[in-house]
């Protein structure tokens, strides 16, 4: 077949000049050594003329100004030649990634372009090469989509005809090659045999000596004295109900990853359990996943003794896989992104989308539909009814962990699984490390709260009914989850019939459209369309970008006869579907001798859903509407929103939060668990008073709450940070003028030389900041990044800005948290203005609850602790903390280190000095 009769025409490689663009100009390189300097405008004419050699693309046209273009995306022929391999998306992220010369300037970025080609091609071409899926079947079928390499692949890989007659649609099935798992006896229950603190030190020594990829850490005695401390969470508990707890908090720089994973690694080995630890971020399950090499150094063994666990919608789904790949002949426009998740499907160590091997540029280059969109983001699992449940990546990471001896986690998927008494695994664990404890209160916060929203409903009827409209969604319903196992029952199909029926009580697709026309159409958005009229009748602020909120007291007219109507219809729907699940369940115990194993796990899978997703969620909406008329228990907050993205409305509801959701959590593992850490570098307040904040760590992790007290243990951080830190107050640049603000940002990043992380507490400060400095910073050599504007995940942002030492990053709340860069990369970071929180009506409550300008100032500490954490990560760190706020409060100083002065200063004087100072070393 000659893929140019396809009537999306393919360019030729040899007439592509490779581009760069910079904040105002484009650099354009031809094959012949050509340069030529471009205004963004006339680079946008040329392209449509001519597809240049690029970047991320997509990128490159937002940059332009325009939607898109064809082009030979440098990533793209990445991605299809290197699947699973790490790239950092840029021209000098790819030079380094192929061992080429590291680019320094436009033009020699461009340049960089043109040998990655080379190189790549090259890469397809060399002999004995490896393929985990067919290569030639892959760049065939996406030729015929248009993709512009698909030429060049071909002749690379020495087939420019394509495949052999009949092997096209054999080569693009990769599920085929995945290794299938094996099912085995439970595990024992572990035994109770206690770790004491010097087998701890005796462990930590031996992964420190270890040498990982040529290095050995250096032994430090904090990282020693942490370890033995944090071993007491592993001795036999003595009470029920009582777990060992120890708050261990760790100054960076200690080492406290390795300082807990040495007893407790020492702790699985001899008792024959599993611990679990849970981190915030997906980068630190990452990070840590890696420190355990210096303990399992083989691929194989650590393969059995650790395991990454994470929710469902984190991994890819092969049956949602296979229907996109066999309909790439019927649905163009989505070949090329299915290709290239297709090959790197075949190569994935554990089919993370969320991390791991996985490139998070690849869900902007091949769209969110061929990459997140196959992950089982609905919940619609058929388990073992699928032809792939043998070597489901999910079913594998599930098994793997229960005969782990580290099980790495999140706090998310750790509280949903005890507040269900297990989740997916059949007993809780009895041992768990909280990572990054200063987020457990938040993390508890989201997985304990309560949204009756068009949202959540709406996802309920998905979930329920599944697609509705032929050709728009994968999304799988009870029914065909169901069909085969209650073919033959008559009370079972009674009871599916009966749910199918009451979740169209549930907003199907379009409520957006019918809220704002006012027509809404059932009992649910009849109530939500009330609920936002209150909203908009109590809030000021309506024509902003932010979204809105409004106490429940004193409702509009019809909103307490909708709320009753909407809960009887509720009750409609949730008693079947706990009729079903019961049902489902007696069939365990009357057809016992009959169901096979895999039988057994589905049936008991989909009632323990049925009565999560279906009765819990929808009592508790009901508990939600029948309290609308009375008081708010105590222990809740209740109140209406209208979620918004950019000054439209996204979504709206009734939302219940607790008012401490450490509550829920100290109940939910105080049970099962004997043995709890909960650390972090930032647990303990900073006002002064030892015992208040050592108070405020147990309030945020809800020590507070469990039976016996919680043994402390704090190691203070190696580093210098009176000499090798300066922290400055601007108290000549006025916050609310966002000119000055941004002159300011300016001077300090020329003044730095690039290496600057600019945090901002608004989305809407940080692109208006940013529209203002990029030009000048990139006539300066110093890229400039942005969250929310940059087309990238916050991970792939940090990882760019990792690399570049020149570079500098805007970001909020989410780059503070998740940002680790050592070195010169990040040698100054700027912070807006104080980090109060966001004065809502949670907040409200929980400063009456916690002790009003106590609660704020310990939040408001925790996060200036925070963004100055990023600035130091090793010893020879050294950096400048500015806050352009003038009202920043005294009290607050204790965010920063003992020694470190906190000095008020003039803009002009944080400039020179922050350029001395970092040019001194």
């Amino acid at each position: 077949m000659d893929l140019t009769a396809d009537p999306t025409p393919i360019h030729s490689l040899d007439d592509a000049p490779a581009m760069v663009a910079g904040a105002r100009r484009v650099v354009s390189l031809t094959l012949d050594g050509e340069v030529e300097e471009l205004s963004l405008a006339a680079a946008a004419s040329k392209v449509r003329r001519q597809p240049p050699l690029v970047c991320h693309a997509r990128a490159f046209a937002r940059r332009l100004g325009i939607d898109g273009f064809p082009a030979f995306d440098v990533l793209e022929l990445f991605a299809f030649v290197h699947p699973a391999r790490f790239c950092v998306p840029t021209p000098r992220g790819i030079a380094e990634a192929l061992d080429l010369p590291t680019p320094e300037g436009h033009e020699a970025e461009a340049l960089a372009l043109q040998r990655a080609v080379r190189r790549l091609l090259g890469d397809l071409g060399a002999a004995g090469r490896e393929e985990s899926s067919d290569p030639v079947a892959f760049a065939w079928e996406m030729g015929r989509a248009g993709w512009p390499w698909a030429p060049a692949v071909l002749a690379a890989l020495g087939k420019p005809d394509g495949p052999e007659k009949g092997a096209a649609r054999s080569g693009l099935r990769v599920w085929t090659r995945i290794k299938e798992w094996e099912e085995g006896a439970p595990p024992p229950p572990p035994a109770q045999n206690p770790v004491d603190p010097e087998e701890a030190r005796r462990r930590l020594a031996a992964m420190l000596s270890a040498n990982v990829l040529g290095k050995v850490a250096e032994p430090r005695p904090q990282q020693a004295d942490y370890s033995s401390a944090v071993s007491a969470a592993f001795a036999p508990r003595q009470l029920p109900d009582t777990p060992n707890v120890v708050l261990a908090e760790a100054g960076t720089g200690v080492g406290k990853t390795l300082g807990y994973l040495a007893p407790a690694t020492v702790w699985a080995e001899k008792n024959g359990g599993t611990v679990w630890i849970s981190t915030y971020t997906r980068n630190l399950q990452h990070q840590i996943d890696g420190e355990l090499d210096r303990l399992y150094a083989d691929p194989a063994t650590k393969a059995r003794k650790v395991v990454l666990r994470k929710g469902r919608e984190n991994y890819l789904c092969l049956l949602n896989l296979e229907e996109a790949v066999r309909a790439m002949p019927f649905q163009p426009h989505n070949a090329i992104g299915v290709g290239l998740m297709a090959r790197w499907a075949a190569a994935t160590r554990d089919g993370d989308m969320t991390g791991g091997d996985f490139p998070g540029w690849l869900v902007d280059i091949a769209g969110r539909g061929p990459t997140m969109g196959m992950a089982d983001r609905r919940g619609e699992c058929i388990y073992s009814a699928c032809d792939h449940y043998a070597r489901c990546y999910i079913e594998k990471s599930v098994r793997r962990a229960r005969r782990a001896d580290i099980v790495i986690a999140n706090h998310a998927l750790v509280m949903v699984q005890a507040a269900l008494g297990g989740g997916e695994e059949p007993t809780l664990p009895s041992r768990y490390v909280f990572d990054e404890g200063h987020h457990v209160f938040d993390a508890a916060d989201s997985a304990f709260a309560g949204h009756l929203t068009c949202r959540e409903t709406q996802e309920l009827r998905r979930w329920l009914l599944g697609a509705e409209e032929t050709g728009r969604s994968r999304a799988r319903g009870l029914k065909r989850r169901l069909e085969d196992i209650v073919a033959g029952d008559e009370e079972a199909l009674r009871h599916l019939d009966d749910i199918l029926i009451g979740a169209r009580v549930l907003p199907a697709d379009g409520w957006s459209a019918r809220l704002a026309a006012d027509n809404p159409q059932g009992p649910t958005e009849r109530f939500l369309l009330l609920a936002r009229q209150q909203v908009y009748a109590r809030t000021a602020g309506q024509g902003g970008p932010y979204s809105l909120e409004a106490d429940k007291a004193y409702p509009v007219d019809g909103l307490l006869e909708a709320a009753a109507e909407l809960e009887q219809a509720l009750v409609r729907l949730s008693e079947p579907v706990e009729a079903l699940a019961r049902r489902l369940a007696q069939r365990l115990e009357d057809e016992s001798a009959e169901l096979d194993s895999d039988q057994r796990r589905r049936i008991d899978a989909l009632s323990r859903s049925l009565h999560r997703r279906g009765t819990l969620t929808v009592e508790a909406w009901r508990a939600m509407l029948r309290t609308l008329p009375t008081e708010t228990p105590s222990h809740f907050v209740d109140w209406f929103a209208v979620e918004r993205i950019d000054g439209r409305d996204v979504d709206v509801g009734l939302y219940r939060h607790w008012v401490d959701p450490t509550v829920p959590f100290a109940e939910a593992l105080a049970g099962p668990a004997h043995g709890l850490v909960v650390t972090s570098a930032t647990l303990t307040d900073g006002t002064g008073d030892i015992g208040q904040d050592w108070r405020a760590a147990e309030d945020r992790c809800g020590a507070s709450h469990l039976p016996a007290p919680a043994i402390r243990a704090q190691v203070p951080s190696p580093f210098d940070y009176p000499n090798r830190t300066r922290v400055f107050v601007v108290n000549d640049v006025r916050k609310d003028d966002l000119g000055q603000v941004s002159a300011a940002y300016k001077s300090l990043f020329m003044a730095a030389g690039g290496g600057g992380l600019g945090l901002f507490t608004a989305i809407s400060r940080l692109r208006a900041v940013r529209d203002r400095i990029a030009e000048p910073l990139d006539q300066l050599g110093i890229p400039l990044y942005a969250q929310h504007v940059d087309p990238l995940d916050v991970s792939t942002l940090i990882d760019i800005f990792r690399n570049e030492e020149h570079a500098c990053l805007l970001g909020t709340d989410a780059v503070r948290d998740g940002v680790d860069v050592p070195g010169r990369s990040l040698r100054l970071i700027v912070f807006d203005r104080v980090p109060w929180p966001r004065p809502d009506i949670l907040h409200r409550a929980r400063r009456e609850a916690f002790g009003r300008r106590r609660y704020e100032d310990m939040i408001t500490r925790l996060r200036l602790k925070q963004a100055f954490g990023r600035l130091v990560r090793r010893a020879d760190d050294t950096g400048v903390f500015v806050l352009l706020d003038p009202m920043m409060p005294s009290r607050l100083a204790g965010a920063f280190p003992e020694g470190v002065e906190m000095r008020r200063v003039g803009l002009k004087q944080a400039v020179e000095e922050t350029a001395e100072f970092l040019r001194g070393w």
